[in-house]
């Protein structure tokens, strides 16, 4: 969730909006994997989907910036807390993507261009390119990363 304004323009309920679905919703999941992996002694891997906004700063998006930079915190905390039983812990960090949520963004005049000349591939990125990446973090393909960003950014954190 992103509510794109100022942060002195945010109200409370904005804030405790963001927070709540993009910070308590993964801290709540991620819980009950981990509490249910642990129980049954199995390996696993938990994937969040933060956002480029969890490493880098944006005009009007100082609320999405904070709430996708304390889940990057959280993902390298909790890898550390799990690792000894085998669960992983990454995110998947994706640039703007065509989604209904981005869509009122990408259609206001400029903003699309604005997004497009601040990542090398100069252009918005598609849902199926998220999901490649998600399956490979949840896979063995990717056993030996554990609290790590994978950047589906178009270059965007690269400048």
């Amino acid at each position: 969730m992103n509510r794109p304004k100022p942060l002195v323009e945010q109200s409370d309920e904005d804030i405790d909006a963001v927070l709540d679905l993009n910070v308590k919703a993964a801290f709540y999941t991620s819980r009950a994997v981990a509490r249910r992996l642990l129980q049954e002694g199995r390996a696993g891997s938990i994937v969040n989907v933060s956002s480029q906004m969890g490493h880098v700063g944006s005009p009007r998006r100082t609320l999405y910036c904070a709430s996708k930079h304390a889940l990057e915190g959280m993902t390298r905390a909790l890898a550390w807390e799990l690792g000894a039983a085998n669960i992983r812990v990454n995110t998947v960090c994706p640039t703007f993507i065509e989604t209904p949520m981005t869509a009122g963004m990408l259609e206001q005049p400029g903003f699309r261009d604005w997004v497009c000349a601040r990542n090398a591939l100069g252009r918005v990125g598609r849902l199926d390119e998220v999901m490649g990446a998600i399956v490979f973090l949840a896979s063995d393909a990717s056993s030996l990363m554990t609290g790590s960003a994978l950047m589906l950014d178009a270059g965007w954190t690269a400048a």
